[in-house]
């Protein structure tokens, strides 16, 4: 799970597994596979880093 801003300013965590595509249109957009559509704050290269981020915890040994 990743903390995402959107851009009213609010965070919600997202399951990053969920991640279908993310798109910079000027602002990110976040397509899950549930076809839901989330518009964030943060550029994609900073979701991806928070995805590896993510993955690396939790496979860590």
């Amino acid at each position: 799970m990743i903390t995402i801003t959107k851009l009213n300013d609010k965070q919600i965590v997202i399951n990053c597994e969920l991640i279908e595509l993310i798109e910079a249109n000027p602002d990110t957009t976040i397509t899950m596979n549930t076809g839901r559509k989330i518009i964030a704050r943060e550029t994609v290269e900073e979701i991806i880093a928070k995805s590896l981020a993510y993955k690396k915890e939790i496979f860590k040994v």
